[in-house]
């Protein structure tokens, strides 16, 4: 299995809302799965768990603090993972997110959780442009289907577009295997 340097894992709004919503996201059951696997995975090597929330305004349906903007329960989250909110797309903006990752000296940033389109696209494209090598779990986010597309459109037509230029696609078992077999800091 090729390395993987200094990676952490970066779940992106598992909420309530997005999850369980009146829209039901395409596999979201098996994407959970997914995550949770690679975040288990993840803490078992010591290696960083980031989890963000999208915030919408106030009066939205994910405002902070309502029921529908929390993170999903059934989305496992430890002790030491790091919790925190957006407000855009990219998880990098108007969040302390880059300085946190660089503080852990990570150079890989793992992407998954939702929604493809949006926040999963934008913030993979941020990270590249940030010089993060950038790992976007192929089976490991989702979205809902538009009215143009369905999601398993949208994901395959994502993780064909992102894939060479902007990230390196793996799936959710190559990774739990790559992380059980971390390479030596350098």
């Amino acid at each position: 299995m090729s390395s993987l340097s200094r990676p952490a894992l970066l779940i992106i709004d598992i909420q309530v809302g997005l999850l369980h919503g009146p829209e039901a996201p395409h596999a979201g059951a098996e994407t959970l799965v997914n995550i949770n696997r690679l975040s288990q995975a993840a803490r078992s090597a010591d290696l960083p768990v980031l989890a963000v929330r999208h915030t919408g305004p106030a009066g939205s349906p994910i405002a902070a603090g309502s029921p529908l903007w929390q993170l999903a329960p059934e989305l496992v989250v430890g002790d030491a993972d790091r919790v925190f909110d957006k407000q855009r797309p990219s998880a990098f903006h108007g969040t302390g997110l880059d300085g946190w990752l660089k503080e852990d000296g990570v150079q890989t940033l793992i992407v998954a959780g939702m929604k493809t389109q949006y926040c999963i696209d934008t913030t993979c494209r941020a990270a590249a442009d940030l010089g993060y090598a950038v790992v976007l779990v192929s089976d490991a986010h989702t979205c809902m289907d538009t009215p143009q597309l369905t999601a398993t459109q949208i994901i395959a037509h994502h993780n064909a577009t992102l894939a060479g230029p902007f990230v390196r696609l793996m799936s959710s078992d190559e990774l739990c295997e790559a992380l059980s077999h971390p390479l030596q800091p350098s």
